[in-house]
């Protein structure tokens, strides 16, 4: 019999901006037990945001990250009080879920190499908003999903692992970006077990 109980259970934390599908599908792999991992937090800069309903669900308390007002910045006082308030609690991981804000410095300092992102694109194609839809008005023939390490560019980190969806003939942006959302449950749990394996 293996000895799992001397292994410390992998603290995560979730930031995100909208309705948190893959915060469920990461809190859905630890039930199953295909995650060994507890959130522990989970923050969100939208008032208002499902993520709230879609925690308080799960039996998760979800925080408003005080931006001071402004609606697309991250400023780094607010960054830096998180980094703290993280890293006092023993998280191991950060996971942005749909999270719409830049991470820089005072994060990535703190945490290096321990901040994730999923973005509906096989990066370096289509970063940004609405990858979906930059995909189908391009005609690609394949969309996906990328997991990657997040640095202060957009989109711009280290890419761990992909899926690929095709871009049918009949797609437009919505049943793409469904699609790829089907995949990116799947995806993201996955990757998120792998890199907490290597954290010691």
């Amino acid at each position: 019999m293996g000895g799992g109980f001397s292994a410390r259970m992998k603290k995560i934390a979730i930031l995100g901006s909208g309705s948190g599908s893959n915060m469920q599908a990461i809190a859905d792999a630890i039930k199953s037990g295909e995650l060994e991992a507890e959130i522990v937090y989970v923050g969100c800069d939208i008032e208002g945001a499902f993520l709230f309903e879609r925690s308080a669900t799960l039996g998760l308390e979800c925080e408003l990250i005080d931006c001071h007002g402004y609606k697309q910045k991250f400023p780094a006082e607010a960054q830096a009080s998180l980094a703290k308030k993280l890293k006092d609690m023993g998280v191991d991981l950060i996971c942005l879920a749909g999270f719409m804000r830049l991470v820089g410095k005072p994060l990535l300092e703190v945490f290096p190499a321990r901040i994730l992102n999923i973005h509906p694109s096989l990066l370096p194609a289509y970063p940004g908003l609405d990858a979906w839809a930059q995909a189908v008005d391009d005609r690609a023939s394949e969309s996906g999903c990328t997991v990657h390490y997040v640095d202060a560019g957009m989109d711009t980190g280290e890419i761990i692992e992909q899926a690929k969806v095709p871009v049918l003939a009949e797609d437009t942006a919505k049943t793409l970006h469904q699609r790829i959302q089907i995949e990116e449950r799947t995806l993201y749990p996955r990757v998120v077990a792998q890199v907490l394996e290597g954290i010691g």
